[in-house]
Formats: structure tokens, C-alpha cells, sequence
């Protein structure tokens, strides 16, 4: 099934809403960010914690120069809908993301490898389909 998720071509970033399934079976909207460059999805500690399918971040954790995530641990999510995809145990890292930014996940190259992924800057248009 072909999905289109729109986004705002005139932002500096591909941003777009998921979803994940919380511990306590409630769907929660998070914002995330497209990055083609990364090979591995990331989601923030700190939404993870506030959703209940992680006990505790970890406090200590630096960010390296020039980067606005550090990844330090993995964990298996339920269930989440991306790009109106639902994918169930899906593995990505957990990291400590700068609150700047203003995301909650950062949706790397492992889940668009899974479809035929089409970028529509003009109209605006992140179109997805499976192989």
C-alpha cells in the first residue's frame, strides 16, 4: 500500500508525526525527523521514559561536539506507525537528544530501506510503499 505523509518543504528538515505504542496500550504522537544519513532510527530518553517503555534515562551522558544525539542503549518498541506504516518490534537506539532540536525521533536509513521512498519537495510529499 502506497502512504504519503506530508511535511513543510520550507522548514530546514523533513519533520513528520509517528506514532508509538505506549506501555499502557495508548498510541502517543511524537515528532520526528528524517534523516537519510543515519543508518539507524533513534528515539530521545526522555520520550521513552515520559511514555513508560523506559525505566530511567541515564543522567551522564555527553553529547560529542557537532552532535545533537549520542546514542548509549537499544531497546525493542512494540509497536509503531511510521509514515503510516505500522511495524511491530521494531529495535532502535536510544539516545540523549539536545532539547533544541525538538524532536523526538530520528528516523534513520533501517526503516526506509524496508520501501520504495519517494521525496517530493515541491509538493511537499514524503511517499513510502513496500518492495
Amino acid at each position: 500500500m502506497t502512504n504519503i505523509t506530508t511535511f513543510d518543504p520550507q522548514k530546514r528538515y523533513i519533520l513528520f508525526s509517528i506514532f508509538v505504542l505506549a506501555a499502557d496500550g495508548e498510541p502517543h504522537e511524537l515528532d520526528a525527523l528524517l534523516d537519510t544519513g543515519a543508518p539507524a532510527t533513534e528515539f530521545s530518553d526522555e520520550a521513552l521514559q515520559y511514555i513508560g517503555l523506559l525505566n530511567e534515562t541515564k543522567q551522564n551522558v555527553q553529547l560529542k561536539p557537532g552532535l545533537q544525539t549520542q546514542k548509549y542503549g537499544k531497546i525493542v518498541l512494540p509497536q509503531v506507525e511510521i509514515c503510516s506504516h505500522p511495524i511491530n518490534n521494531l529495535e532502535v537506539y536510544v539516545s540523549h537528544f539536545e532539547k533544541s532540536w525538538g524532536i523526538k525521533a530520528l528516523i534513520g536509513l533501517d526503516f526506509f530501506r524496508q520501501f520504495r521512498t519517494t521525496i517530493d519537495y515541491k509538493a511537499g510529499h514524503l511517499v513510502t510503499e513496500p518492495f
